[in-house]
């Protein structure tokens, strides 16, 4: 007895082993086909610098929406096709901030970005008295007669300290929404915020915002770094008068599409393996971080199993999103169709991080599932891939978790991300060509991977 269990251990040993050299000698096919014949990059430029930012709702997105359709037919997927969403239609328009700093008798313009979805000042000229604060405690205990009729600027800075960058998005962007209408309800008739952002710049982020129904609709606006510092100082020294100018809101509703492709499972076709990013992007900069370069990377994934002529066990799908900035509508929609066509999903991985090199894979997943996928985590160490522990899918598969879908995301080095993010300077020149292309690699090795094992 005791000799059959040491047989049969060493036999799955030997299998194991086997297995892992196996999968070892796939990823590095999928990385040299990559490196070789990887359309990402190149995809990229042209979604930059043809079509550029893509706001939903715009122009701009529907030709996005046609582009990636026609890339997509491009690889001979089985099958392609476009997923009605309706989309909010938010108009910037032109916008101006003058600051007149004490000691000094003219105002000077300041750079600046409205919030997405917020309104503005009708194109008329609103001049007031600014206020500081510098905390959301102290936003939250500003009283009535201390905010009536001043602009609130919210000077709340992004924790520098931490080193997953991302971890100081989500303590800062939250107050986006929150502080716009905690000022309305003290009183104040607009709000200035220091923008969200990690840069030593003075690059201001936009970022979508909401208004609770029970407030007015003040105009948000954000500044950049060196301005808010700049503006800190002034406020300290004595009374400090803003003039803001407006034309920001929004325009109803509008029919637009998410595109979705697939390599139908030549085994278990009705278990799905979800891998996108999203297709819009605000309306400045060329959305090339945020999100071009998880759009192309997705691409790629279905390119590159077509290149190697893999068929995979499960299905394959790729989804674009359409809204994530400013709605998540796309997210919805789709999530909404899943259920009712009772899809079975065994994993959904998004790519909204950026196209820096690939440093982890985050799981939102039970216990047992996050084991399995880390028991792969020596194959994907070669390619730079170390950090399995943190807890992140992403905004436009978050729908699907409400269904008990297992999500993942890919996790980029996070240091410079949010020096771009939201902002005029996320263009296509701020992408390294084998940085997102070693993310593309690394999704594509995943989504394999999972299409063969099943999760």
């Amino acid at each position: 007895m005791k000799s059959f269990l040491v047989a049969v251990t060493l036999s799955l040993l030997i299998s194991n082993t086997v297995n892992a050299q196996q999968d070892s000698l796939q990823f590095r096919a999928i990385s040299n086909e990559v490196w070789a014949h990887g359309n990402c990059y190149k995809d990229l430029e042209q979604l930059c610098q043809t079509i550029g930012h893509r706001l939903s709702g715009t122009p701009q997105a529907e030709q996005a929406v046609q582009w990636a359709k026609q890339k997509l037919e491009a690889i001979h997927p089985d099958k392609v096709w476009l997923q009605p969403v309706m989309v909010p239609v938010w108009h910037r328009g032109k916008e101006s901030l003058s600051i007149k700093f004490p000691g000094q008798q003219a105002y000077e313009k300041v750079r600046v970005l409205s919030l997405g979805n917020s309104e503005g000042t009708k194109g008329k000229l609103l001049s007031a008295p600014i206020i500081m604060v510098s905390s959301p405690e102290a936003l939250k205990n500003l009283s009535a007669n201390e905010a009536k009729g001043k602009i609130v600027f919210f000077n709340n800075e992004f924790p520098q300290e931490l080193i997953n960058t991302f971890n100081g998005y989500g303590q800062t962007a939250r107050y986006r929404t929150v502080a716009p209408n905690i000022a309305s309800y003290k009183g104040a008739v607009g709000i200035i915020i220091r923008s969200v952002s990690t840069g030593a710049d003075d690059e201001p982020h936009t970022g979508a915002m909401r208004y609770a129904d029970s407030v007015r609709k003040i105009p948000a606006v954000a500044i950049g770094n060196k301005t808010a510092d700049k503006l800190a100082k002034a406020c300290e020294k004595g009374t400090v008068m803003a003039q803001l100018q407006s034309e920001c809101t929004m325009k109803g509703m509008k029919l637009s599409s998410n595109v979705i492709a697939e390599l139908k499972g030549s085994e278990k076709p009705e278990e799905i393996v979800l891998v996108g990013g999203h297709l819009d992007s605000w309306d400045v900069g060329e959305g090339a971080h945020d999100d071009g370069a998880g759009i192309t990377q997705s691409i790629e994934v279905i390119r590159t199993l077509k290149s190697l002529n893999i068929r995979p066990k499960r299905t394959v799908r790729v989804v674009l999103f359409m809204n994530e900035e400013n709605g998540l509508k796309g997210g919805l929609a789709y999530a909404d169709s899943a259920k009712a066509h009772n899809e079975k999903h065994i994993l959904a991985i998004e790519s909204d991080a950026g196209g820096f090199s690939p440093r982890g894979l985050g799981t939102e997943m039970d216990a047992s599932k996050r084991q399995v996928i880390k028991q792969y985590a020596p194959l994907f160490l070669p390619y730079g891939v170390y950090d399995f522990d943190q807890e992140e899918g992403g905004a436009d598969i978050s729908p699907l978790l409400h269904q008990g879908v297992p999500l993942m995301g890919l996790l980029p080095d996070p240091q410079r991300y949010f020096d771009y993010h939201h902002t005029a300077a996320d263009t296509f020149d701020k992408v390294n060509h084998r940085e997102l292309k070693l993310g593309a690699i690394v999704m594509t090795q995943l989504v394999w991977l999972i299409s063969e094992k099943g999760l």
